[in-house]
């Protein structure tokens, strides 16, 4: 491998949704480009009831099991699709029962890159993986790819990467990354840095 990777090197939440397979699609070929094993990942969170149910959901239901099975296998299957005749990269897969969040941010200590889709399966599964994503931005330990689905039309592999830039210690590491992206897929680099006029300096004071 050409680059230090962790355990999971290019780690992918997976859900069985389209924006999970698009997250796929993206992770696979980043892990191609930078020749690092994929890791998808499915995270079950404990089910919560609002009465005693005694050990019922002590550990794993069946059915979550079945399901989140289904969504490694759907996984998997969109990512040999992606390759196409291409050798896939090293391709690992794991199921853990745990809160979504705290899973994947402890996972993100192991992993070059997490990538995550923007929308889940279903409203619930939106709300939930609008909350993944957020959680992640703010605390995983390394960069974060939330993929947009779009089935409408396929993105422009020769469009630029765009780099938001504010000159704090966050934004240097973006910066790291953002150049490094634009030379590996050969493709320009646009940084746009954005304010505001308009200044907040407290509430006015009442006239006496």
């Amino acid at each position: 491998m050409s680059e230090a990777a962790g355990k999971f090197g290019i780690l992918v939440c997976v859900d069985g949704s389209a924006a999970s397979d698009a997250a796929v699609v993206w992770g696979v070929g980043e892990a191609i480009m930078r020749r690092l094993p994929i890791t998808l990942m499915h995270v079950i969170p404990p089910v919560i009831v609002g009465w005693p149910v005694g050990p019922l959901y002590a550990d794993m239901p069946e059915w979550q099991k079945d399901n989140a099975q289904h969504a490694i296998d759907h996984a998997r299957k969109t990512l040999r699709a992606s390759v196409g005749e291409s050798e896939p990269p090293e391709t690992r897969t794991e199921i853990v029962y745990s809160s979504v969040v705290p899973a994947l941010i402890d996972a993100s200590k192991d992993a070059w890159m997490i990538v995550a889709g923007s929308q889940g399966l279903g409203a619930l599964g939106r709300l939930l993986l609008g909350s993944v994503t957020t959680g992640l931005a703010h605390h995983a330990h390394c960069p974060v790819a939330v993929i947009h689905s779009n089935e409408s039309a396929a993105p422009d592999s020769n469009a630029p990467v765009l780099l938001g830039i504010d000159g704090s210690p966050a934004s240097e590491g973006a910066t790291a990354l953002a150049f490094d992206e634009a030379s590996r897929r050969g493709v320009g680099l646009q940084a746009l840095h954005v304010w505001s006029d308009v200044g907040v300096y407290g509430l006015a004071r009442p006239r006496e």
